[in-house]
Protein backbone atom coordinates (compact mmCIF):
# COMPACT_ATOMS: atom_id res chain seq x y z
CA UNK A 1 0.00 0.00 0.00
CA UNK A 2 1.08 3.45 -0.80
CA UNK A 3 2.19 5.66 1.78
CA UNK A 4 0.36 8.78 2.85
CA UNK A 5 1.83 12.22 1.90
CA UNK A 6 1.55 15.88 2.08
CA UNK A 7 2.95 19.08 0.79
CA UNK A 8 3.29 21.67 2.91
CA UNK A 9 3.75 25.51 1.00
CA UNK A 10 5.36 26.46 4.17
CA UNK A 11 8.33 25.20 5.74
CA UNK A 12 7.51 23.78 9.06
CA UNK A 13 9.31 23.75 12.40
CA UNK A 14 10.35 20.44 13.98
CA UNK A 15 7.38 19.60 16.26
CA UNK A 16 5.28 20.23 13.36
CA UNK A 17 6.72 17.74 11.37
CA UNK A 18 6.54 14.88 14.06
CA UNK A 19 2.71 15.32 14.30
CA UNK A 20 2.87 14.15 10.61
CA UNK A 21 6.00 11.68 11.66
CA UNK A 22 4.05 10.59 14.15
CA UNK A 23 0.75 9.70 12.15
CA UNK A 24 3.24 8.12 9.66
CA UNK A 25 2.37 10.72 6.86
CA UNK A 26 5.35 11.50 4.45
CA UNK A 27 6.06 15.52 3.99
CA UNK A 28 7.49 17.78 1.27
CA UNK A 29 7.37 20.86 2.26
CA UNK A 30 8.80 24.80 0.53
CA UNK A 31 8.24 27.85 0.82
CA UNK A 32 5.95 28.76 -1.37
CA UNK A 33 6.43 32.44 -0.99
CA UNK A 34 8.93 35.09 0.77
CA UNK A 35 8.95 38.62 2.32
CA UNK A 36 11.11 41.45 1.85
CA UNK A 37 11.03 44.19 4.21
CA UNK A 38 11.07 47.69 2.89
CA UNK A 39 12.40 51.25 4.26
CA UNK A 40 9.24 53.61 4.93
CA UNK A 41 8.75 56.41 7.78
CA UNK A 42 6.60 56.45 10.73
CA UNK A 43 5.64 58.39 13.24
CA UNK A 44 8.18 57.81 16.54
CA UNK A 45 5.02 57.82 18.73
CA UNK A 46 1.64 56.82 17.96
CA UNK A 47 -1.64 55.63 20.08
CA UNK A 48 -3.22 52.96 17.90
CA UNK A 49 -1.70 50.57 15.78
CA UNK A 50 -3.09 47.80 13.65
CA UNK A 51 -1.32 44.60 12.86
CA UNK A 52 -2.45 42.03 10.90
CA UNK A 53 0.15 39.81 11.07
CA UNK A 54 3.36 39.00 12.46
CA UNK A 55 5.45 40.40 9.30
CA UNK A 56 4.06 43.67 10.24
CA UNK A 57 4.89 43.20 13.91
CA UNK A 58 8.97 42.23 12.86
CA UNK A 59 9.35 45.45 10.37
CA UNK A 60 9.14 47.43 12.90
CA UNK A 61 10.67 45.75 16.30
CA UNK A 62 13.88 47.69 15.88
CA UNK A 63 12.73 50.92 15.14
CA UNK A 64 12.15 52.50 18.88
CA UNK A 65 8.41 53.57 18.21
CA UNK A 66 6.46 53.93 20.75
CA UNK A 67 2.97 52.71 20.45
CA UNK A 68 0.82 53.21 23.19
CA UNK A 69 -2.09 50.47 21.75
CA UNK A 70 -2.20 47.66 19.64
CA UNK A 71 -5.07 45.76 17.56
CA UNK A 72 -4.12 42.74 15.59
CA UNK A 73 -4.65 39.83 13.84
CA UNK A 74 -4.13 36.54 14.51
CA UNK A 75 -2.95 34.73 18.49
CA UNK A 76 0.20 34.44 17.22
CA UNK A 77 1.06 38.34 15.95
CA UNK A 78 -1.13 39.05 19.64
CA UNK A 79 1.97 36.67 21.16
CA UNK A 80 4.72 38.12 18.94
CA UNK A 81 3.78 41.86 20.36
CA UNK A 82 3.70 40.84 23.78
CA UNK A 83 6.90 39.23 23.83
CA UNK A 84 8.05 43.05 22.48
CA UNK A 85 6.48 44.48 25.08
CA UNK A 86 3.33 45.95 23.57
CA UNK A 87 -0.01 46.65 24.98
CA UNK A 88 -2.31 44.40 22.90
CA UNK A 89 -6.04 46.00 23.55
CA UNK A 90 -7.78 43.83 20.96
CA UNK A 91 -7.30 40.72 19.15
CA UNK A 92 -9.51 39.30 16.00
CA UNK A 93 -9.33 35.76 14.25
CA UNK A 94 -10.11 37.77 11.04
CA UNK A 95 -10.00 41.62 9.63
CA UNK A 96 -13.38 41.74 9.49
CA UNK A 97 -13.75 41.42 12.82
CA UNK A 98 -11.34 43.43 14.11
CA UNK A 99 -12.30 46.39 11.86
CA UNK A 100 -16.63 45.81 13.40
CA UNK A 101 -14.60 45.61 17.09
CA UNK A 102 -12.53 49.43 15.96
CA UNK A 103 -15.85 51.20 14.56
CA UNK A 104 -17.99 50.15 17.27
CA UNK A 105 -15.76 51.53 20.26
CA UNK A 106 -12.90 53.62 18.89
CA UNK A 107 -15.05 55.87 16.31
CA UNK A 108 -13.29 58.96 18.17
CA UNK A 109 -9.72 58.06 17.68
CA UNK A 110 -7.24 57.46 14.76
CA UNK A 111 -4.95 54.88 13.88
CA UNK A 112 -2.09 53.65 11.49
CA UNK A 113 -1.76 49.85 9.53
CA UNK A 114 1.44 48.63 9.70
CA UNK A 115 0.78 45.98 6.42
CA UNK A 116 2.21 44.18 3.51
CA UNK A 117 1.78 45.34 -0.14
CA UNK A 118 -0.72 42.75 -0.85
CA UNK A 119 -3.38 43.41 2.46
CA UNK A 120 -7.02 43.03 2.32
CA UNK A 121 -9.39 45.53 1.94
CA UNK A 122 -11.76 44.75 4.94
CA UNK A 123 -10.39 47.49 7.40
CA UNK A 124 -9.26 50.15 5.63
CA UNK A 125 -13.20 50.11 4.02
CA UNK A 126 -14.47 49.55 7.14
CA UNK A 127 -12.96 52.29 9.26
CA UNK A 128 -13.40 54.61 6.11
CA UNK A 129 -17.19 54.27 6.06
CA UNK A 130 -16.82 55.41 9.39
CA UNK A 131 -14.99 58.22 9.27
CA UNK A 132 -12.11 57.04 11.68
CA UNK A 133 -8.70 58.25 10.53
CA UNK A 134 -6.50 55.77 8.78
CA UNK A 135 -2.50 55.79 7.96
CA UNK A 136 -1.46 52.62 6.05
CA UNK A 137 1.98 51.81 5.94
CA UNK A 138 3.48 49.46 3.70
CA UNK A 139 6.39 47.89 5.67
CA UNK A 140 6.89 44.49 3.58
CA UNK A 141 6.15 42.90 0.17
CA UNK A 142 4.88 39.64 -0.59
CA UNK A 143 7.32 37.73 -3.25
CA UNK A 144 5.71 34.37 -5.09
CA UNK A 145 8.69 31.36 -5.10
CA UNK A 146 6.71 29.00 -7.78
CA UNK A 147 8.50 25.48 -8.07
CA UNK A 148 7.11 22.65 -9.90
CA UNK A 149 6.07 19.09 -8.25
CA UNK A 150 6.03 15.85 -10.74
CA UNK A 151 3.70 13.97 -8.22
CA UNK A 152 0.33 14.14 -6.74
CA UNK A 153 0.18 14.63 -3.08
CA UNK A 154 -2.82 13.43 -0.64
CA UNK A 155 -3.30 16.54 0.46
CA UNK A 156 -1.95 20.10 -0.19
CA UNK A 157 -1.02 22.75 2.34
CA UNK A 158 -1.79 26.26 2.23
CA UNK A 159 -1.12 29.55 4.55
CA UNK A 160 -1.63 32.16 2.59
CA UNK A 161 -4.11 33.34 -0.83
CA UNK A 162 -0.17 34.57 -2.29
CA UNK A 163 0.52 30.73 -1.36
CA UNK A 164 -1.86 29.63 -3.23
CA UNK A 165 -1.40 32.02 -6.52
CA UNK A 166 2.56 31.18 -5.84
CA UNK A 167 1.95 27.14 -6.21
CA UNK A 168 -0.32 27.18 -9.21
CA UNK A 169 2.35 29.14 -11.39
CA UNK A 170 3.70 25.97 -11.84
CA UNK A 171 1.55 23.23 -10.93
CA UNK A 172 -2.32 22.38 -12.09
CA UNK A 173 -4.93 22.15 -9.64
CA UNK A 174 -5.48 18.93 -7.78
CA UNK A 175 -8.61 16.91 -6.94
CA UNK A 176 -6.68 15.65 -3.57
CA UNK A 177 -8.19 18.09 -0.57
CA UNK A 178 -6.17 21.10 0.17
CA UNK A 179 -6.42 22.11 3.54
CA UNK A 180 -6.20 25.98 4.29
CA UNK A 181 -5.36 28.08 7.68
CA UNK A 182 -8.57 30.30 7.60
CA UNK A 183 -11.28 30.99 5.18
CA UNK A 184 -9.55 34.19 3.64
CA UNK A 185 -7.26 31.69 2.09
CA UNK A 186 -9.86 29.12 1.39
CA UNK A 187 -11.61 31.61 -0.85
CA UNK A 188 -8.49 31.76 -2.63
CA UNK A 189 -8.67 28.23 -3.39
CA UNK A 190 -12.23 27.73 -3.76
CA UNK A 191 -11.56 29.15 -7.21
CA UNK A 192 -9.20 26.71 -8.65
CA UNK A 193 -9.63 23.69 -6.16
CA UNK A 194 -13.10 21.81 -5.72
CA UNK A 195 -12.09 20.03 -2.55
CA UNK A 196 -11.15 22.47 -0.08
CA UNK A 197 -11.27 22.07 3.69
CA UNK A 198 -10.55 24.70 6.13
CA UNK A 199 -8.97 24.18 9.37
CA UNK A 200 -10.70 24.48 13.15
CA UNK A 201 -7.83 27.49 14.55
CA UNK A 202 -5.66 29.75 12.51
CA UNK A 203 -2.56 28.05 13.41
CA UNK A 204 0.17 25.49 11.23
CA UNK A 205 -0.84 23.12 13.75
CA UNK A 206 -4.42 22.63 13.59
CA UNK A 207 -3.71 22.67 9.79
CA UNK A 208 -1.80 19.43 10.14
CA UNK A 209 -4.65 18.36 11.96
CA UNK A 210 -6.74 18.93 9.89
CA UNK A 211 -4.99 17.35 7.21
CA UNK A 212 -4.44 14.33 9.23
CA UNK A 213 -8.24 13.84 9.84
CA UNK A 214 -9.08 14.31 6.27
CA UNK A 215 -6.09 12.09 4.55
CA UNK A 216 -6.75 8.91 7.08
CA UNK A 217 -11.20 9.08 6.89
Amino acid sequence: MRGLSILSTKKLLLNQKELLLNARVSLVEYDAISIEYLDFEAPSVIENAIFTSQNGVRAVENLGLKIENCFCVGKKTKALLETKGQNVIKTSEYGAELAAYIVKNYKKESFYQFCGTIRREEIPSELNKANIPLTEITTYQTVLKPKKFERIFDAVLFFSPSGVQSFLLENDSTNSPVICIGTTTASEAKKYFKNVVIANATTVESVIAKAIKTIKN
